[in-house]
């Protein structure tokens, strides 16, 4: 199973112990920076905090590398658009049709380190908070929203469901491959249209289980008297700390960095 996304590492480190809307509200700021990051000294800032955070997280390197492995198409597919299509400065090569420019490969380069960043940093999240302390923490945030119609409740649980449930279907995604695959079944040769339609019988009895075990929850829930946040109690209170806002202010003083570098530069 090569997607983190969803998983939860048990460890103690400083970040596992971070209140979780510090965690998400970080992220987003952290996402923020990346975007405005311009130049050698911004990305290069960018990476150096995320290596950081995976060293005082004590998440395995190898967790990393598959939330990477799972998007290596995109970056590829990315990659190849950017020097295709983008045709600005020095040409460096043509063949035909094709032309590649320093401003399609410099462009390209800087996607490519986006996306690398933006997925391990995401997939950090979620490798060092819980699903439930996730849910409460995105609970917690949106709850001002409420006073104007938002479910807060409701979308906590709908994204925590479904980032609990990524894993489980990837596995049972892969159970059911290697089951075609004993049976005979061919998933690697052939042309674009032929590997489409032997993912026919992989999507179908996904589907399927998704939907059965979609209900299986709601029954589970329901006989559990589940009724969204009327009357409900929690077990651990959400509670700031120090190390909260420290960690609050060290993200919003990177992004600051970031966006002024992005301005003088």
């Amino acid at each position: 199973m090569n997607i983190t996304l969803g998983q939860y590492y048990p460890v103690d480190s400083v970040i596992h112990r971070l209140d979780a809307r510090a965690k998400i509200l970080a992220t987003i700021i952290y996402i923020i920076a990346v975007f405005c990051a311009k130049g050698i000294i911004g990305y290069g800032l960018c990476i150096g905090f995320l290596a950081l955070v995976i060293l005082l997280c004590k998440v395995p390197f190898r967790l990393m590398l598959r939330s990477l492995r799972s998007i290596i198409v995109i970056i590829i597919f990315t990659v190849a658009l950017n020097m295709l299509f983008i045709r600005t400065g020095t040409e460096v090569f043509t063949l035909g049709f094709i032309h590649i420019t320093t401003g399609g490969i410099l462009t390209a380069v800087r996607l490519c380190i986006r996306l690398i960043i933006l997925i391990t940093g995401s997939s950090i999240l979620t490798l060092v908070t819980t699903p439930i302390a996730l849910t409460e923490g995105i609970e917690r945030l949106l709850r001002p929203f409420k006073k104007i119609g938002v479910p807060s409740h409701e979308i906590a649980m709908m994204m925590s469901i479904a980032l609990r449930f990524i894993p489980t279907l990837i596995e049972e995604l892969d159970k059911i491959k290697k089951a075609q695959m004993a049976r005979g079944a061919d998933f690697d040769t052939g042309g674009l249209v032929k590997k489409a339609k032997a993912m026919i019988p992989l999507l179908v009895p996904l589907f399927v289980s998704a939907f059965r075990r979609a209900d299986e929850l709601a029954m589970a829930m329901e006989a559990r008297c589940y009724r969204g946040d009327i009357n409900r109690t929690k077990m651990r209170e959400l509670v700031y700390g120090r190390s909260d806002f420290y960690a609050l202010g060290i993200v919003t003083l990177l992004t600051v960095c970031v966006i002024l570098l992005r301005i003088l530069l």
